[in-house]
């Protein structure tokens, strides 16, 4: 069931405290486009890092590349998106609004002003410019439309190059465009986005057993990000769904507050890809096996599985699954429970008096010490200590430390002890600095 009002309190709470903003806000925006602030890069990192991790760093049969935007027209008319990279589009014919015919409840009238639509006809998303100094047909270029294209075109350089062993992928994390009819519900469906994208390349009667393997791997990043298995729904698409290239396809959906969407997708894409641009290239895309099976071939083209994610969905799912409202000490209270491994601040070093310089030169003194396990530890000397707990719960920090006078020894058997708090209880503990190290140190590896 929606719940546009918890859609509403994210989007506040994420443009009040610096997660993410409307893109060109001072002009009024554009529609499909959103920046991430101080602490929404945090948190984007955090992410992608953990991604990176589990996906790529992890394993001993990863590759990465950071292929360009801008490629040659060709790769897209080999991949067939130039022919059909397309939505179904109808306009109003009173108000001249352009709508997706698939996403109407009424196909004959306009959602905004109830007046009669149109026909339906395809439209491309590709964004198109042009490069160099002519703007004919001849100079016509695309911004990609999807991270997996950048990646077939590295293939060939990753086999001359490194020499893998099949199987074996290759892994990007960037940036993609559609030019999408109607960019909606936050950073759900946009026009500039983020993808992590592996393309893992096997031989084709071992498909299914990768295909299971990297199914297992994306539910375990669902849950190292924080996502509750519960509002995690695995659709197999019927073969009158896929995309083209497609012979198996499972879409990952995830209960956003609008409704169950599609969060992330899993891919079989068979040798199509390969096999298309070798033959629009003209070059050899085979891969030689130095160790066929009996009555194998020795050169073939590799079949792909790709689990495709896309970065902006996967911090939407990420900022519902934290979200919280509850009441803490006779006040209500907003706050983000995030995995302390992707959590944009660790933990705030606090002096409970910010005029007492011998408080402020320990709480600094504690500070630098987490710094060097981890960068971003905070720092929060303005107003009440209630209210600097408040302003970090809103940001999902997971510790709070407070260094007061028992710290320094007015009590001596509590010399070099702190207060540690937790988010998501608000209980305190009094621990050593080495204690308080050790134990932030073990929550966000």
């Amino acid at each position: 069931m929606a719940d546009l009002n918890l859609m509403e309190k994210i989007v506040s709470l994420a443009k009040r405290r610096g997660f993410i903003s409307p893109g060109s806000e001072i002009y009024g925006g554009l529609a499909g486009t959103f920046d991430y602030g101080p602490y929404g890069v945090l948190l984007k990192e955090n992410v992608e890092r953990l991604w990176l991790q589990m996906f790529r760093d992890g394993r001993d049969d990863m590759y990465g590349v950071d292929a360009a935007i801008l490629m040659n027209p060709k790769v897209w008319e080999a991949s067939g998106h130039v022919s059909g990279f397309s939505d179904p589009l109808t306009e109003c014919e009173k108000c001249k609004k352009r709508l997706r015919a698939d996403q109407l409840d009424d196909p004959e009238k306009c959602p905004e002003c109830g007046g009669k639509l149109g026909n339906v006809r395809q439209f491309n998303m590709m964004f198109k410019t042009h490069a160099g100094a002519t703007e004919d047909e001849s100079a016509t270029v695309y911004l990609r439309p999807e991270t997996a294209g950048g990646i077939f075109m590295n293939y060939k350089n990753v086999i001359d190059s490194i020499h893998p062993k099949l199987p074996f992928g290759i892994a990007q994390i960037g940036k993609a465009f559609r030019n999408e009819i109607a960019p909606r519900d936050f950073i759900f469906r946009l026009r500039e986005l983020q993808q992590m994208e592996v393309e893992y390349f096997v031989k084709p009667s071992d498909w299914e057993q990768s295909f299971e393997e990297w199914r297992k791997m994306m539910h375990l990043y669902a849950s190292a990000v924080g996502l509750p298995e519960t509002s995690i729904h695995e659709l197999e698409v019927p073969e009158s769904d896929r995309a083209h290239y497609s012979k198996r396809t499972i879409d990952f959906e995830f209960d956003y507050p609008f409704g169950r969407k599609e969060l992330w997708g899993l891919a079989y894409r068979t040798d199509f890809d390969l096999s298309a641009h070798e033959k629009s290239s003209g070059v050899s895309l085979a891969y030689q096996d130095e160790d066929p099976p009996a009555g194998g071939k020795s050169k073939f083209i590799p079949h792909i599985i790709e689990p495709s994610l896309g970065v902006d969905r996967t911090i939407l799912a990420v900022l519902v699954s934290a979200y919280r409202e509850d009441e803490l000490g006779g006040e209500m209270r907003t706050f983000l429970a995030l995995a302390p491994k992707i959590a944009p601040i660790k933990a705030m070093v606090s002096p409970l008096l910010k005029n007492k310089p011998e408080l402020v030169k320990k709480a600094r003194e504690v500070r630098e010490e987490l710094r060097r396990i981890h960068p971003s530890i905070a720092w929060d000397d303005n107003g009440n200590i209630g209210k600097r707990y408040r302003r970090q719960d809103e940001i999902g920090t997971p510790f709070c430390i407070t260094i007061d006078f028992d710290t320094l020894g007015e009590n001596p058997s509590l010399k070099d002890t702190v207060t540690l708090r937790h988010r998501d209880t608000g209980d305190q503990e009094r621990l050593t600095i080495s204690e308080v190290v050790a134990r932030i140190r073990e929550a966000i590896q």
